[in-house]
């Protein structure tokens, strides 16, 4: 009678776990869920399991809702939360499947994470999962068939955090704002050099994290996490950030401004991890070192989460009104650290299709070599964190985007008059080609003043001590690197809206110079260090236009102002 009891028990067991095979399990091990086999998994694991569950956040620029999986192992509200990213390019859908096997495995129990909620994005990008093909991947080692890069408006989602052109974007905001993850891990798989490496991934940059979760993240969690993926027999590095050339002469570590997943989720203190397999292993390698990675990343987070907490405390308390910061950075070429690279010898031979030169990497040539990698960057631009920031209703469109980040802010109760620090636009450079859908500015200047402003009753006061402040920061400051401004919200001041008519100006111009003891002074030494503004009437006439009282004073007036 046992006998005949352990075998029902073992047919039991093994009928259930079939039941929950997943797509990709279920496949020859180099093939991805499709879209619908994806939603279809989820769901049947919402329905037999108590503690999985499926939420809708916005949706995708297709119109379709973008879903995500939570796994909540008890009702305690109070549990630290991992938020998972997958399909922000579903050509790369290493994620879409280990996520699939890895809250399969939390829900029945095999993994178990007791006092941990885990948050996944299904597929961020349902769009460009919907867009299956074999061919667009070209230097990709499988899987047969996969999403595109692009979601449905041809966006890269991964440039989008800041600016959020698309419904994407901003539907990525209210997930992480609603779940204000601890950790954070967005699936990709890398392109670039060959080498031995299975897993390669892009640390938060410890600089833009702050010295305190820096040091920590970089110092003792990532190194743990990664020990464990290393004990499997899977090789790690840091994401090897080069194309076309060999890695031998060393790499710099990845620089992730906020117009990236990671680079967005430190504004929030979250300290995050782009991982990056690698392109040219197989699927089945790739899927698993994938799922160890967030596995290990959730062992690490349970046991830890209440020094992870502590040290994000710390780091926000740094960011006072008054104390400086960074808002552009620069790689240092002269520190680097030397790392045991596994590489392939590389070299050049005669191109099939040209006949000229091309790099190849010998596989039979494995090597450990010391190679140079640069983590380390120097600040080149700091300002004083200001009291408050000032913004005028009329800038519906930050005040969108600063809403949906949870930014504090408060209408002024009546029209008053403030002693404000305003910046003018001195100079800046834009991109020659679009880039996402914009013409970036880059390297923008600013030139400051203080002065007396009216504001109307419902203009916005918006204090910089909460706990959005690196996001303040990091938008509303034009010189930073991803501002609202280098992102072209602000380009209707650089235009000037009113003229002039030169016989109508010339009487007025010659009264100016006439009356005005101090513009006559500084009109005719003007002339005297240039000589080509002395033999230009034209010039001379609007010089003294836009030194007087006719010529706008909006134009690069830069519309958002600080409270020091």
């Amino acid at each position: 009678m046992k006998k005949i009891t352990l075998l029902f028990l073992v047919q039991t067991v093994f009928s259930f776990a079939q039941d929950f095979q997943t797509p990709y399990e279920k496949g020859n091990g180099n093939q991805t869920a499709t879209y619908e086999e994806m939603v279809k998994y989820y769901e049947k694991l919402d329905q037999n399991f108590e503690s999985i569950s499926i939420e809708n956040f916005g949706k995708d620029d297709n119109g379709e809702p973008i879903k995500v999986v939570v796994f909540t192992p008890s009702k305690n509200k109070d549990n630290a939360t991992i938020l998972i990213n997958n399909g922000i390019h579903p050509g790369e859908p290493d994620g879409i499947d280990a996520t699939m096997m890895l809250m399969r495995d939390l829900a029945t129990g095999k993994v178990s994470a007791r006092n941990l909620k885990i948050a996944a994005i299904q597929s961020y990008n349902i769009s460009g999962m919907l867009r299956r093909g074999k061919f667009s991947r070209a230097n990709q080692n499988g899987p047969e068939e996969y999403g595109f890069r692009g979601n449905a408006r041809n966006y890269d989602l991964n440039r989008d955090f800041i600016k959020n052109d698309t419904e994407n974007a901003k539907s990525f905001q209210q997930i992480f704002q609603y779940f204000k993850p601890i950790y954070f891990i967005d699936n990709h798989v890398s392109n670039g050099a060959d080498y031995q490496y299975l897993f390669t991934y892009i640390s938060t940059n410890k600089e833009r994290l702050g010295t305190v979760l820096g040091k920590y993240f970089n110092e003792k969690m990532q190194p743990e996490i990664l020990s464990q993926l290393e004990k499997k027999g899977m090789l790690t590095t840091p994401y090897v950030n080069i194309h076309g050339d060999s890695p031998d002469e060393g790499f710099p570590a990845f620089m992730d401004s906020p117009r990236y997943a990671t680079g967005y989720t430190t504004l929030f203190n979250t300290m995050g991890t782009v991982a990056e397999t690698h392109m040219l292993k197989l699927y089945k390698d790739r899927v698993a070192a994938t799922y160890e990675y967030m596995l290990s990343s959730i062992r690490y987070v349970e046991k830890n989460a209440t020094e992870i907490r502590k040290k994000m405390d710390e780091n926000i308390a740094n960011l006072q009104p008054g104390n400086q910061y960074s808002l552009q950075w620069k790689l240092n070429e002269k520190q680097f650290q030397l790392i045991d690279f596994k590489g392939y010898e590389a070299g050049m031979k005669a191109s099939e299709v040209s006949g000229k030169p091309r790099l190849f990497y010998d596989r039979t040539k494995p090597f450990t070599r010391k190679v140079k990698f640069f983590d380390e960057y120097i600040s080149t631009k700091k300002i004083a964190i200001p009291r408050y920031y000032v913004i005028p209703k009329s800038e519906y469109k930050v005040i969108e985007h600063l809403k949906r980040n949870n930014i504090s802010m408060k209408e002024i109760s009546r029209d008053s008059v403030i002693s404000v620090e305003q910046y003018r636009i001195s100079d800046f450079k834009t991109l020659k080609n679009p880039y996402e859908g914009h013409y970036l500015h880059y390297e923008t200047q600013v030139k400051s003043e203080i002065k007396n402003r009216g504001f109307r009753k419902g203009d916005f006061i918006v204090s910089a001590k909460q706990f959005g402040v690196k996001y303040l920061l990091e938008t509303l400051e034009p010189e930073a690197t991803d501002s609202f401004f280098n992102w072209n919200f602000f380009d209707g001041i650089l235009g000037q809206k009113e003229y002039f008519s030169d016989y109508v100006f010339e009487d007025t111009a010659a009264e100016l110079l006439k009356n005005s003891q101090v513009l006559r002074t500084a009109f005719e030494f003007e002339k005297i260090a240039n000589p080509e503004f002395a033999n230009d009437g034209k010039a001379q006439l609007d010089w003294i236009y836009k030194n007087s009282e006719y010529f706008e004073g909006s134009v690069n007036l830069y519309p958002i102002f600080r409270i020091p």
